[in-house]
């Protein structure tokens, strides 16, 4: 499990956020919780009832907060305090309270001030601790932009992944990563493929050894992300189990518990398989238009049966 300190978040957010420290920066390695949470259980406006979020005052919690006595604003910090909240921020530029201050560093609880807008902060470190906290995974495979689709290749070692990859690159489609691609649920029903930093560019080929794709064509062969949409699985031609060649229920492979849309292609001589992977790219990008082919033919021959047409 990724473990995120409010620390992290602080130097992370550096350029976008002009965080101050106002208590509780001894605390500064408070991690902030992650069980499985959606990013919007992790960050939100002041919400006792949810204590082990960070919490974020406004002008209007603020206000809230202000309005009462000294003994009540102890007991609500009490019970942010028993329920684990990881940190305290002031958004709007505005001042806290002189015992909110005291409070939170006798207690060793981060406080921190921004002038950006509470909603705008909110927004912000939502959207980031999603990405950071996301569920991850490391898969072997060539991972393409294929018609803005992405396409991730897979197949033992030796089928050409990589040159099927040089070819869709040399016919106009973007390379994101090569062998190791990193994918992240960045939402319940997403996920993103990036490459590691070292492999950024590179592209291996047998018998080419690693080839620079951004520098041997250019800045638009080269993507940094894509959301990744369908596997096409390469397989030798002598394999056949499990090979369908018209399979009537559509194939999927569950990452992350997401179901991605899922392709098998035989390598064979003769096969011009970055046609056959623009094809399927296409076919996908009609299904997810609600264009079904295979169940049209189904329809029709249905219809023609029934009409006593069918040859």
């Amino acid at each position: 499990m990724t473990m995120l300190t409010v620390k992290d978040l602080v130097e992370d957010n550096r350029e976008d956020i002009n965080f101050v420290w106002l208590a509780g920066e001894a605390a500064a390695d408070r991690v902030i919780p992650d069980n499985g949470m959606a990013a919007a259980d992790l960050i939100g406006h002041l919400n006792l009832i949810h204590p082990s979020r960070i919490q974020v005052f406004g002008q209007e919690e603020m206000a809230y907060y202000s309005r009462f006595d000294l003994r009540r604003r102890v007991h609500h910090l009490e019970e942010l305090l028993a329920g684990g909240v990881p940190a305290l921020m002031v958004a709007d530029g505005l001042s806290p309270t002189d015992d909110l201050i005291e409070n939170c560093e006798r207690n060793h609880v981060p406080l921190l001030s921004t002038t950006m807008h509470t909603a705008d902060l909110i927004d912000l470190l939502r959207i980031y601790l999603g990405r950071r906290l996301a569920p991850k995974t490391t898969v072997h495979g060539v991972f393409m932009d294929v018609l803005g689709l992405g396409v991730l290749i897979t197949g033992e070692s030796g089928l050409g992944k990589s040159e099927l990859a040089l070819e869709l690159i040399s016919r106009g489609h973007g390379l994101v990563a090569d062998d190791a691609v990193d994918l992240s649920r960045t939402a319940p029903n997403m996920i993103e493929g990036t490459c590691p930093t070292l492999l950024q560019n590179m592209l291996e080929v047998r018998g080419l050894g690693l080839l620079n794709i951004r520098t041997i064509f250019g800045e638009t062969s080269v993507r940094r992300k894509m959301k990744l949409k369908l596997i096409v699985h390469l397989v030798r031609a002598t394999a056949q189990d499990k090979f369908e060649r018209l399979p009537l229920q559509e194939m999927t492979q569950d990452l992350m518990g997401c179901p991605i849309r899922r392709v098998m292609l035989q390598v064979a001589a003769g096969r011009n398989l970055a046609v056959l992977v623009e094809a399927a790219v296409r076919n996908t990008i009609l299904k997810l238009r609600g264009i079904d082919t295979l169940n049209e033919f189904l329809e029709r021959q249905a219809q023609a049966i029934a009409d006593g047409t069918a040859s």
